[in-house]
């Protein structure tokens, strides 16, 4: 199940999937109306889903929301656009994952991966700025960390990570980068579905990169 299939790399990763013969179950907004910032639109689309899915996937995200970027300095932060970007890309993959013990398999091995950034790495924070989403991309990898821990008592095969694609070239992105090396979205697919295919139950609550190396937190 690929959640925010009708973006950039969502549809890439969908693609690519059934390219090699799998069903995948395609959900988006545009689509499907299933809309990550309202909880009574989550409910709605998943909740009339039965799974179970070897492979969940939220792909759904934004660095600009209502004309609202990226900040430069504290002096351009704003609660609208701070809140706004908490419900999409924090919220959102949060009431998802509420489903998840219903959507994945307990009897083999399942992957529920959520797309968060680099940038949401407090660790690795060196250039300062982009407030509002790198603190909601913090959110979404301090929820992943915490969702595996409960997922682990009931699906002992499961892994649910969080997962850097890369800087990628889509509407997401093309404001934003300048000088910086992006690859398409059908190359950032192939890659995330290379380390998914590689991870195991022991690396569930982590945090990975396009190329399958550890994020730091």
């Amino acid at each position: 199940m690929i959640i925010g299939a009708s973006g950039a790399v969502g549809g890439a990763v969908a693609s690519r999937l059934e390219d090699q013969g799998s069903a995948v179950v395609r959900l988006s907004r545009s689509r499907d109306g299933l809309d990550l910032t309202h909880e009574a639109s989550v409910e709605k689309v998943l909740g009339g889903i039965a799974g179970p899915f070897d492979l969940v996937l939220v792909a759904s995200g934004a660095l600009e929301i209502d004309g609202s970027g990226p900040e430069k300095a504290l002096r351009e932060v704003s609660s609208q656009a701070m809140l706004a970007q908490f419900a999409l890309n924090a919220v959102g993959p949060a009431l998802v994952l509420r489903h998840a013990a219903r959507l994945l398999p307990r009897d083999r091995r399942s992957v529920c991966a959520v797309l968060t950034a680099r940038v949401g790495s407090i660790g690795d924070n060196r250039l300062g700025g982009w407030y509002s989403y790198r603190a909601a991309k913090a959110a979404a990898n301090q929820i992943v960390r915490t969702a595996a821990v409960e997922v682990a008592r009931t699906h002992a095969q499961a892994c649910v990570v969080a997962l850097h694609p890369g800087t990628v070239r889509s509407a997401l992105t093309e404001r934003y980068l300048g000088r910086h090396p992006a690859v398409a979205p059908e190359a950032a697919a192939e890659n995330l579905l290379s380390v998914i295919g590689g991870l195991t139950a022991q690396d569930s609550g982590g945090f990975f990169d396009w190329r399958g190396a550890r994020v730091e937190w």
